[in-house]
């Protein structure tokens, strides 16, 4: 027997309380669900596309400071990232990529605890990503005087533009690590509604939209581990 949504969502054919998901109704000045998914879809692409011109300017720097100071740029390189860090970070943040493309294939097969599961090593690898970063790297810079900009206070006698390179560094790593922050908080959020019932066949469209959020995410480490790590 297939349960009927009611208007109010409250139970279905068979007498049993429908799931949230099931008895999801689009708002009225929506045609029908699917119009509403695809214009949620469009509205998370065009916020993603912001934050592609974002890290673009981040970008830009690097290749022109890159080309002006080569050398410079390599000996920095290696001399303050350990490209082994970086490693395990990219290993971390693709494998959480995986695990909420599982989450959402769990709301399409309405597997409930699998969608907690798959979020739940999501945000585990975030957090283990901003722990990384912020304890094997971060801190030990700041002990060092390994900062950005006119905060430079390390000695390198042969470091005459490290703090160029640092000042690219800090402010892409951070304001990433600032977005892997909030991706946290926006993936914890989405286990709450999977623990309500809110994902299932009939509705997951922000459970899609969070992990394109984090996909974009991963996507722009993809290209900072190279650019900075292994230049």
């Amino acid at each position: 027997m297939t349960s009927v949504t009611t208007t109010n969502g409250d139970a279905g054919a068979n007498g049993r309380e429908l799931e949230p998901h099931e008895a999801y109704v689009p708002g009225a000045h929506w045609r029908n669900a699917h119009d509403e998914a695809e214009a949620a879809k469009l509205g998370m692409w065009l916020f993603l596309g912001t934050e592609i011109l974002l890290f673009s300017g981040f970008f830009c720097a690097y290749a022109v400071f890159r080309m002006w100071y080569p050398e410079n740029w390599h000996d920095a390189s290696r001399y303050y990232l350990s490209w082994k860090i970086g490693f395990a970070n990219t290993c971390v943040l693709l494998l959480s990529s995986y695990t909420v493309v599982l989450a959402i294939r769990a709301a399409q097969q309405n597997k409930k605890n699998w969608i907690l599961i798959h979020l739940l090593i999501t945000n585990l690898c975030a957090l283990f990503f901003l722990v990384v970063k912020i304890g094997w790297e971060y801190i030990p810079k700041i002990q060092k005087g390994e900062l950005p900009g006119g905060l430079f206070t390390y000695y390198n006698p042969q470091g005459e533009f490290d703090h160029i390179f640092l000042s690219i560094y800090w402010i892409s790593t951070a304001t990433h690590g600032f977005h892997v922050l909030v991706g946290i908080f926006v993936i914890s959020w989405a286990m709450w509604l999977a623990a309500k019932g809110h994902y299932g066949p009939k509705h997951y469209t922000s459970l899609e939209n969070v992990g394109l959020y984090w996909h974009i995410v991963d996507i722009i480490w993809i290209f900072l581990f190279p650019l900075l790590y292994l230049v």
